[in-house]
């Protein structure tokens, strides 16, 4: 069975379409699939930047919190998925919440299968040779977005006009949540410190 689920999300890197068609509409995909698909990516995007050759590579590994990288990674991919989900209900999109999910996730195998053989090239990469280590992740990240366009079009059964504007407006809506995420915790901040300063007076007075 799983087998099965990852071979159809190498079937839906050549036939986007029809296959983000199929995971719509006959329940081809998974959720679970995909979640591994993000963890993937994000272990294979923290190594790149720990791993990657001098040549191409100008960051300091010892600086590198991996599992920092990693949660990152997985808070932008829930973030556009909300983002996306609130901003396609108010424009009839027909796709679930967990079609979005599947998508994105689906989307991101392209740039798994990139960044490990440029990690590799990475460590063999002459100085002028560095072109084609940026060639594999810049086709790796054209693939992705590329597939996230269709998936996004197909679930939703958008135009491409109306897609490229729900995309838009979802990463509007990602800020909109991170601005009220962090109105929040201030607000929560607020409380917390206007509690303690109030329990102090108390205790001074008692």
């Amino acid at each position: 069975m799983f087998k099965k689920k990852v071979k159809y999300a190498f079937y839906t890197l050549g036939h986007p379409s029809d296959g983000f068609y199929e995971i719509r509409h006959r329940g081809r995909g998974s959720v679970g699939l995909s979640i591994l698909f993000v963890f993937l990516f994000a272990v294979c995007f923290s190594a790149n930047r720990q791993y990657a050759g001098f040549v191409v590579n100008n960051v300091n590994p010892m600086e590198i919190n991996s599992l920092a990288e990693i949660c990152a990674v997985f808070l932008l991919f829930f973030l556009f998925c909300v983002g996306n989900w609130s901003i396609t209900c108010l424009m009839d999109g027909e796709g679930r919440f967990k079609d979005i999910v599947t998508v994105c996730g689906y989307a991101m195998l392209p740039m798994i299968l990139t960044f490990i053989p440029a990690i590799l090239f990475s460590q063999v990469v002459a100085e002028d040779e560095e072109a084609f280590y940026y060639l594999l992740l810049a086709v790796g990240i054209a693939w992705f977005l590329f597939l996230v366009l269709v998936g996004i079009m197909t679930v939703h059964n958008y135009t491409l006009g109306k897609t490229l504007a729900t995309m838009i407006l979802t990463f509007i809506a990602m800020l909109v949540i991170i601005f009220v995420v962090m109105l929040l915790f201030s607000l929560i901040g607020q409380v917390i410190s206007f509690i303690e300063s109030l329990y102090n007076e108390i205790m001074l007075r008692v």
